[in-house]
């Protein structure tokens, strides 16, 4: 046994070490977060940088704010409005809402001018800017992404003064339509409200197709409001009779298209999978109310005899007649209820027809009885179906679907779905296949079309300059400079991350086809896609090439505007709209789109640009692109290259 001195002796030695080797430990760790300067420096930098950004951008949206007093047109001064309100939220709430609010009066003042003058809208044409119900739409659903409260109070501020005709010739002005869309959004900002909201419709008797939308964001967002929701809706449903509301009818079938939801430790819902047709219901009570709906279908009977108007027709929706026949009086008369329900009936079965699987695995013994129906119904045909079939392949987005759904299609769009199927198989990375399809199905003008597609894909991917000549024959062989500059700037993008050097020589092989006068918009358009390829590589170029297309823009503005009235009518009362359905309005956006891109590298020179259009309605749609670029936000605009999509040439040039 040792002395206790010494284990004294020892416990003093062992605690200075350890004391010793914590006191090192800290020591190094302080000394290595010191001496690592770069990773600090670099992340101060980012944020100087990016604080900078910001500065620059925001001080450009004032000047555009305060530009857009001089505007004329309401319609462009409420449209800026919006813009700077939406981009300055997050940085000065208290601004965004004061622009909010002028722009709420602006659109008010919209309203009351067509209510007072009907028909308006009507008379300026395909050409011109949006509706007074359009602007309040993009008011109504911009303030949504950041206060519901608010967009609800906008949304009655602005309510038109008078419904709009029965006729309704835009889907802006439907009051419907409108809250249905804001009940939807609302449920991403604020699920509470948007459950208040939902269960007060409900309570009206209100079955609004956005109910499912609702319930899908709140499964995504809120599990428990979710569940409340689901609950009261479907109970609702089950004791509703649903053959008596059209709409009742809609939203059970849109529930339970879908299928039912997977049990618990699933697929979970999440924001990004919403843009699909989610499983809302769980197994249980997806199961009931599809016995419902089965229930209200079976009660349809065969349309009365001289009726021509089809198996699945529903009386009296919208003004339609009662189900005289062909020839007869085609006055609108009000249907009975009787004719109401039937006619709902027939549109319940007509929309199991492509909910069969689902009924044979969950409610395998109504099968029979939906069949039987069917057929004693005239449904054998299934052209609705087929429609259906055909939608949702085109969603799924795989060459097979398409293929498979393309025989069942209408003959007229048979050609287009075999197209897309080659050109899905393309993306697919089975050029053979996409080949293959464009061989058999398509006629000669589509055919080489795909085949034309086939080949630059092949060519881009094995671009390299070891195989330069090979390229220069496809090239050569091309029928036009157009298909020259697509495949160069197809063949840039795929030579640009394991060679930038050739991928620049491509662009600037490809810039001497677009260095000329441009004589229609499509010109204009591959000089805005070689300018965007040019922007990562080379910067300076992109602004080279833009120049003389933005002083071509300012001639044909102002051809445009002496014409105005005479031979085109691409201004309103002197002034451009800036969102207006036309292409040199198009051309200017698009313009401004790529020079907001450009800005984050060279804010000064995608400004001076910018003050080069002559205008000032084409100025400020240029500087709010460059706003947004500074800021990271989406244009809202795609160019038309292959940046933004390797086939989109071929598609737009059919």
């Amino acid at each position: 046994m040792q002395p206790a001195s010494e284990v004294k002796e020892f416990m003093k030695i062992w605690m200075t070490t350890f004391f010793i080797l914590g006191l090192t430990f800290a020591t190094v760790s302080f000394v290595a977060a010191q001496e690592d300067p770069n990773l600090r420096s670099t992340e101060e930098q980012q944020k100087k940088e990016k604080a900078e950004k910001e500065k620059k951008a925001y001080t450009l949206l004032e000047q555009v704010v305060d530009e857009a007093q001089l505007l004329r047109l309401p319609e462009n001064r409420v449209r800026v409005q919006i813009g700077a309100a939406d981009l300055l939220w997050g940085r000065n709430e208290g601004r965004a809402r004061t622009l909010f609010a002028l722009a709420a009066e602006g659109v008010a003042e919209m309203m009351r001018n067509a209510s007072a003058s009907p028909g308006k809208d009507e008379r300026r044409g395909p050409d011109r800017g949006g509706t007074g119900g359009q602007f309040r739409q993009e008011l109504v659903l911009a303030v949504a992404r950041h206060d519901a409260t608010l967009a609800y109070q906008f949304l009655a501020a602005t309510r038109p003064s008078t419904p709009p005709a029965a006729t309704g010739s835009s889907p802006f002005d439907s009051k419907d339509d409108l809250e249905e869309r804001l009940l939807a959004q609302v449920a991403q900002l604020d699920p509470r409200l948007a459950l208040q909201n939902a269960e007060q419709m409900l309570d009206k008797g209100q079955y609004s197709r956005a109910l499912a939308q609702v319930l899908a964001q709140l499964q995504a967002k809120d599990k428990d409001a979710a569940a409340k929701l689901e609950d009261k809706l479907v109970k609702r449903l089950q004791t509703a009779n649903i053959l008596s509301t059209l709409d009742a009818g809609a939203l059970a079938l849109s529930l339970l298209r879908p299928g039912p939801r997977p049990a618990e430790g699933g697929t979970t819902l999440t924001p990004a999978s919403l843009s699909t047709s989610p499983q809302m219901l769980a197994p249980s009570t997806y199961t009931s109310l599809l016995g419902s709906v089965i229930d209200a279908a079976l009660k349809a009977i065969p349309p009365p005899p001289g009726s021509q108007r089809g198996a699945n027709s529903f009386p009296g929706r919208r003004g339609g007649s009662g189900g005289g026949g062909g020839g007869q009086n085609n006055a609108t008369t009000e249907p009975s209820a009787a004719e109401l329900e039937q006619g709902n009936a027939r549109r319940l079965l007509g929309g199991l027809q492509v909910m069969l699987p689902q009924i044979d695995q969950y409610l395998p013994g109504r099968s029979q009885a939906v069949r039987q129906k069917m057929t004693e119904l005239g449904f054998a045909g299934k052209p609705r179906a087929a429609a259906i079939q055909v939608d949702r392949a085109m969603q799924q987005g795989a060459s097979e679907s398409l293929l498979a759904a393309a025989p069942s299609a209408p003959l007229m769009m048979q050609s287009r779905i075999y197209q897309q199927a080659a050109l899905r198989a393309l993306d697919e990375g089975n050029a053979d296949r996409a080949r293959q399809i464009a061989n058999d199905h398509l006629e000669p003008g589509a055919r080489e079309s795909v085949l034309r597609a086939v080949e630059f894909r092949q060519t881009s991917e094995k671009v390299d300059s070891s195989n330069m000549a090979a390229v220069r024959l496809t090239l050569a062989g091309l029928r036009s400079d157009d298909e020259r500059i697509d495949l160069l700037v197809q063949l840039s993008g795929s030579a640009r991350q394991n060679n930038p050097k050739l991928a620049v020589e491509l662009l600037h092989e490809a810039r001497q086809f677009t260095n000329r006068r441009a004589t229609n918009y499509r010109q204009l358009e591959q000089q805005l896609m070689v300018a965007d390829a040019f922007r990562d590589l080379e910067p300076a170029r992109s602004f080279e090439i833009l120049a003389p297309g933005i002083a071509q823009l300012n001639e044909l503005l102002t051809a445009a505007a002496t014409l105005s009235g005479f031979e085109v009518n691409v201004f309103q009362d002197g002034e451009l709209p800036m969102q207006g359905r036309n292409g040199l309005s198009n051309m200017v956006t698009r313009y401004g789109h790529v020079l907001g891109l450009l800005a984050t590298s060279d804010f000064d020179q995608s400004q001076t640009l910018a003050d080069r259009f002559q205008l000032s309605e084409s100025r400020i749609v240029a500087r709010l692109s460059i706003v947004r670029g500074m800021l990271g936000k989406e244009p809202g605009f795609r160019s038309p290259g292959s940046r933004f999509g390797q086939n989109t040439f071929i598609r737009r040039s059919r």
